[in-house]
């Protein structure tokens, strides 16, 4: 049998933590030259300083437009020159400016095994202040999800045919996680050291209060030792210190380890990360084929902590049109990721293994995460999908395609043809 899934890895941009209470003496002078309109606004909601912003307007559009000649993401498919000079004066009511959104994308031109998007927001208003650019990403990378369009949410398990009969043999693990975003705080690219620590506090108090097989325990991780932090991360229950150059650009490792934690039942099958990559990351898993377990617990999981939150005035970030918003565009909608851990050693060395998984609307990672590759012929098979569709539908997806993705390797396994049981495109 195989471990449980290891972390997830992220997708993310960059922000500032300069405040303007630390300026050194030049932008003081700088600042005391703004308008007064300005100067007020700038007090009374940025909990960032953003001279950085009003100092870029000092060149022109384009001496401050990002070289995207060598990059291969969605970010750099969309920002053409005239964007970026119409949207790089504007800023979110906490201060996250288009420079803070896309940094993640200039400095990453693009990854080995899946195309990236290239940004994150900083705060829930970022997807309206910056939907020129944001909306063609989405469309894109969500397979053409419209402006216009709304998403479905659908967190009931007994709409989940099957999912309890994933040969073992085959499937050694089972997972399914999403995110949650608390709605009044800004994001981790751009939350300030307090917001994170009540982010954290909050947390803690909501979680306490489940029950049952989902009662547990949260572990602050400036708490722990290294080698109960490492134990944790070898088990597969706890995000690794960041060291992903995805992760690093998004300035989500900021006083790292401050305000970062896990939270897990007593069973180590359900799981709460705590600023990570979003406020909240919520994880089912188990060993084995069993996707139905997996899933039911997740939803019910998930429905008793949005109550708990808002028993305490706290809502979720949550609209008709992206569904749950979260600081990766990929993410939004759903934010979920249902799959396993597989073995699949001769499929994944057929011409048409990448062909299929698009097919089924499936994505392959490595064991370890976004940035590894498979060892073993062992693949983390997953949907690419997020928006659009609801957490049963992705799940059902799930399931479907890798019940099939199993045939075909036995089928494989015996030197048999696996041209007839090629699948639809979904």
């Amino acid at each position: 049998m195989g471990a449980p899934f290891s972390h997830i890895t992220l997708l993310t941009s960059s922000d500032s933590d300069t405040a303007f209470e630390t300026k050194p003496e030049s932008q003081q002078t700088i600042f005391a030259s703004f308008p007064k309109e300005t100067k007020n606004k700038v007090n009374a909601i940025m909990p960032f300083g953003n001279t950085h912003n009003q100092l870029k307007m000092n060149y022109s559009a384009e001496q401050e437009y990002p070289d995207l000649s060598q990059h291969n993401n969605h970010m750099a498919k969309v920002l053409t020159l005239e964007m970026y000079e119409k949207l790089r004066d504007k800023q979110t009511p906490s201060g996250f400016t288009l420079d803070d959104l896309i940094q993640t994308g200039v400095d990453n031109p693009g990854h080995p095994f899946i195309m990236t998007v290239g940004c994150v927001a900083g705060d829930e208003e970022s997807y309206d202040v910056f939907k020129d650019l944001l909306d063609p990403i989405i469309e894109d990378r969500h397979g053409g999800y419209k402006p216009s369009d709304t998403h479905k949410t659908d967190l009931n398990p007994d709409n989940l045919q099957g999912g309890d009969d994933l040969d073992p043999d085959y499937v050694l693990s089972s997972r399914v996680r999403t995110g949650r975003s608390i709605r009044g705080f800004c994001l981790p690219p751009h939350c300030s050291r307090g917001e994170r620590r009540g982010i954290e506090s909050l947390s803690i108090e909501s979680l306490s209060a489940l029950e049952g097989d989902l009662k547990g325990k949260y572990y602050a991780l400036k708490d722990m030792t290294e080698e109960e932090q490492q134990q944790l991360i070898d088990d597969h229950f706890l995000f690794d210190k960041p060291v992903s150059p995805l992760l690093l650009a998004s300035g989500m490792a900021r006083d790292w380890p401050d305000a970062r934690g896990i939270w897990h039942n007593d069973n180590k099958t359900f799981l709460v990360w705590v600023n990570e990559e979003d406020h909240l990351r919520v994880i089912s898993m188990q060993k084995g084929g069993n996707m139905r377990e997996v899933f039911t617990r997740f939803c019910n999981g998930l429905t008793q902590i949005e109550s708990l939150f808002k028993e305490k005035g706290h809502e979720f970030m949550w609209n008709e049109h992206l569904g749950y918003v979260l600081t990766c565009p990929s993410n939004l909608g759903t934010g979920l990721r249902g799959g396993v851990h597989v073995k699949l050693p001769n499929l994944s060395k057929h011409e048409k293994f990448g062909e299929i998984l698009k097919r089924l609307r499936l994505q392959k990672r490595g064991t370890g995460g976004v940035d590894t590759a498979a060892v073993g012929g062992v693949f983390d098979i997953s949907n690419a999908d997020r928006l659009g569709f609801s957490e049963v539908e992705l799940v059902q997806m799930v399931v479907d395609g890798v019940k099939l993705l199993v045939e075909m390797e036995k089928h494989l396994e015996k030197g048999e043809c696996i041209d007839d049981l090629m699948p639809d495109q979904k």
